[in-house]
């Protein structure tokens, strides 16, 4: 039995909205037991005997016929989350910047939106494996930060999901309390 962490893109913001409450239990109905949210973005951890790839699509079938809308959804097992949090350059709480982490199932969005972030004056960011890059945006200023608006863009938006450390922290140690428990 493996655990792992799910990442859901695009819900409590743009109009789908879904309750964790109503996404654990889905979630349950469709033979995840365990499942558990956390905070209010997504976020889920739950164990499972099949492998992340069947995860991933059985929680995405799962959502599309609990919700009625297009889900995807990144899933890791809770082992690749510790490590992607231990190789992050950047700081998990600094008074000037926010770390964040932008995660996808398709390694050639995460190559091209690398490049255009490369292609940034003063960005900084590092690619953490074939499916995280790490980048940091100015306290107060995500949303108006160069990565930040090449990362929304359609090309990268519609296969990305991203996440604070701070986040990603958590996510990490309810993975390990799910697969010590």
């Amino acid at each position: 039995m493996g655990s792992y962490a799910v990442f859901l893109r695009g819900i409590n913001v743009g109009g789908i909205n879904i309750k964790m409450a109503d996404l654990r239990d889905a979630l349950k109905t469709c033979g995840f037991t365990d499942a558990k949210t956390l905070l209010a973005s997504g976020n889920v951890v739950l164990s499972s005997t099949l492998d992340a790839a069947a995860v991933k699509q059985e929680c995405e079938k799962c959502l599309r016929a609990a919700f009625g809308y297009e889900a995807w959804v990144v899933v890791l097992d809770a082992a690749r989350v510790a490590q992607l949090v231990d190789a992050c350059p950047y700081p998990e709480d600094d008074r000037s910047t926010h770390t964040y982490i932008t995660l996808s199932s398709d390694t050639a969005v995460l190559d091209d939106l690398e490049a255009a972030g490369s292609a940034l004056e003063s960005q900084v960011q590092q690619r953490l494996g074939p499916e995280a890059l790490a980048w940091l945006a100015p306290v107060g200023g995500t949303l108006d930060s160069p990565f930040s608006k090449v990362s929304a863009k359609t090309k990268f938006k519609a296969a990305t999901t991203t996440r604070n450390l701070r986040t990603l922290i958590k996510v990490r140690d309810a993975a390990a309390a799910l697969t010590a428990g």
